[in-house]
């Protein structure tokens, strides 16, 4: 047998902290365990924070005295009360890692110091091939002997068990995977052909620098850039400078934040007028609290000062000459695990003619989506924007301090969707946002040449007439 695996740790890699403290709560729970252990609580909150630590190792291996004349079955029928515990400390995307790889025909396997009788019944649930863990020995009662069967798996112990697992089954380190938080993880890391860094410690966080090796956290999409051992989403920094004082150029009206909700996965769509848009998103995102993965072409991303401001976002780029489902896929996952995501059904700035129609014509990703997610659709209304960077222009203007343009945002509840048809679904969102923007806007009227001339790209060739008629979303 032949082929490869990939070895994913536990604690503060695939879980959100530690699983010691949920596991022991099962334990005394169903009263295997009765007694507490000094000091074991705060052990767990410095793990946590931190990583792990020489004094969590230290009470991991006296643990195994404790459970010395405690049934197997027992223990086990207490670890599996705790899967749904456990399952709530899951990062957002980690099962999405996990299932790549058994996409690819690789076996994913649990690698763990977490005694495998405690944490064998999670890795079952969550759909793991097999574990690595530490081992605890038991008599022909069925009682632990508090003695451990094979390495301690940890550090030096997790590489040889896991060499001893691939040499089993004819499998090459050198053609597998490791994701680990901790330092004490490096010899197994070092050892595998891809190793990548979740979530890393101090000294991991620089060795993974210091050797170029993949840094994730399983808790954002990928690409979306965490501040090592604090943390801290980029974007949440980014998006402390999406405030009016640094865009002196332009004055904010900005209303109805308290539609967005608190918390879970929402779809945040608005209209589009100015590349200027995704800038006056950021405005009502970070007065939101919240963080917020943005869906819009390649061409946003391109573009200068606001294309920074779109990847810090933890922006879904998309290339619409590819026809890939995968930007949409993509919102899907993000929706689901809790995130918010921001797009424009339009799919791109109306031009000439067509950025002067009342009625705003969308695409149905968004119907789709709220179809498939059943997340709230918020609207949001912007005006004005057009005036900070027209489309004719291929940079914003930031020029106009001493009587800059109002720039209108206005977000509205959540729209009544059917969820059954994308077609009247895109007729309500766009409905909604249309009623969210000023009079005016909902007036036909005959454009200036000169606000026609603002309304094109720049250098544009194409059939002035047939933009009335194009479809919306292409270019």
């Amino acid at each position: 047998m032949s082929g490869s695996a990939a070895f994913f740790d536990l604690d503060r890699t695939l879980l959100s902290g530690a699983s010691g403290e949920v596991v022991s709560h099962a334990l005394r729970s169903a009263g295997v365990v009765t007694r507490d252990i000094p000091g074991e609580s705060l052990v767990y909150k410095l793990f946590s924070v931190f990583g792990e630590n020489l004094p969590s190792m230290a009470l991991g291996r006296q643990a195994v005295h404790a459970f010395k004349g405690h049934s197997q079955s027992a223990v086990r029928t207490a670890a599996a009360s705790a899967v749904g515990d456990l399952t709530k400390r899951l990062q957002p995307y980690a099962l999405d890692v996990v299932r790549d790889h058994q996409r690819n025909g690789r076996r994913v396997v649990l690698a763990t110091t977490t005694p495998r009788d405690l944490i064998e019944p999670f890795a079952v649930a969550m759909g793991f091939d097999d574990v690595i863990a530490t081992t605890y020995e038991v008599d022909d009662n069925g009682r632990y002997t508090g003695d451990i069967v094979g390495p301690y798996v940890w550090s030096k112990g997790k590489l040889q068990a896991v060499r001893e697992w691939c040499d089993a089954r004819g499998i090459r380190l050198a053609d597998c995977h490791a994701y680990s938080d901790s330092v004490y993880d490096e010899p197994l890391l070092s050892s595998v052909g891809h190793p990548t860094a979740v979530n890393p410690d101090v000294r991991l966080a620089l060795m993974a620098t210091a050797r170029r090796w993949p840094v994730r956290d399983f808790s954002t999409p990928p690409g979306v850039v965490k501040i090592p051992v604090v943390g801290l989403e980029l974007q949440r920094l980014a998006l402390q400078f999406s405030r009016p004082e640094f865009f002196r150029y332009a004055r904010f009206d900005i209303s109805g934040i308290e539609n967005i909700p608190s918390v879970g996965g929402a779809l945040l769509c608005a209209n589009h007028r100015s590349y200027f848009d995704v800038a006056a998103i950021a405005m009502v995102v970070a007065r939101s609290g919240r963080t917020v993965r943005f869906l819009g072409k390649k061409e946003v991303f391109d573009a200068p000062v606001i294309g920074p401001i779109a990847a810090a976002m933890g922006g879904i780029r998309v290339d619409r000459g590819t026809g890939s489902d995968e930007p949409l896929q993509a919102a899907e996952r993000a929706l689901k695990a809790g995130d918010m995501v921001a797009l424009m059904p339009q799919g791109t700035i109306p031009r000439g003619r067509a950025f002067f129609d009342p009625e705003l014509k969308g695409r149905w990703g968004a119907a789709r989506l709220a179809a498939v997610t059943g997340v709230p659709v918020v609207p949001i209304g912007l005006w004005g924007t057009e005036h900070v960077w027209p489309r004719n222009s291929r940079v914003p203007n930031i020029t106009n301090v001493t009587s800059p343009p109002t720039i209108t945002i206005k977000v509205g509840a959540p729209v009544a969707l059917s969820r059954m048809s994308s077609e009247v679904d895109t007729s309500r969102i766009m409905s909604a946002i249309m009623s969210l923007l000023p009079p005016e806007a909902r007036e036909q009227r005959e454009p200036s040449a000169d606000e026609l001339r603002r309304a094109y790209p720049a250098n544009y060739v194409g059939d002035p007439e047939g933009e009335v008629q194009r479809r919306p979303g292409t270019d």
